[in-house]
């Protein structure tokens, strides 16, 4: 099980991955999107990668706007494990959007 982050470490993983927000316990970002269906294959490509993981994140879809929000759930904030999703996120992020 992996321990919950001090509020210095989310501070630094705030800092190294830019975007991210520490809200309720959890790491947030709104990613935005021209159309709902690229917003839907985002969510799928993160659906893939989070059961690989076997660590699933919660996700809103707002119409062309996904919002992810990462916390462990067992341990009841953020660990370690939400931070590499958060970067695995954003790598996928990269790879579907170019502007």
């Amino acid at each position: 099980m992996s321990a919950l982050l001090t509020e210095s470490q989310i501070s630094e993983t705030l800092n190294a991955n830019p975007g991210w927000s520490h809200k309720d316990k959890a790491l947030v970002k709104r990613f935005k999107f021209e159309t709902y269906m690229e917003g839907i294959a985002f969510v799928e490509r993160i659906a893939v990668e989070a059961e690989a993981r076997g660590h699933h994140p919660d996700m809103l879809i707002r119409y062309a706007e996904v919002v992810a929000l990462l916390s462990t759930h067992s341990v009841g904030g953020v660990t370690y494990d939400d931070v590499g999703l958060a970067q695995s996120i954003d790598k996928i992020y990269a790879s579907l959007v170019t502007r």
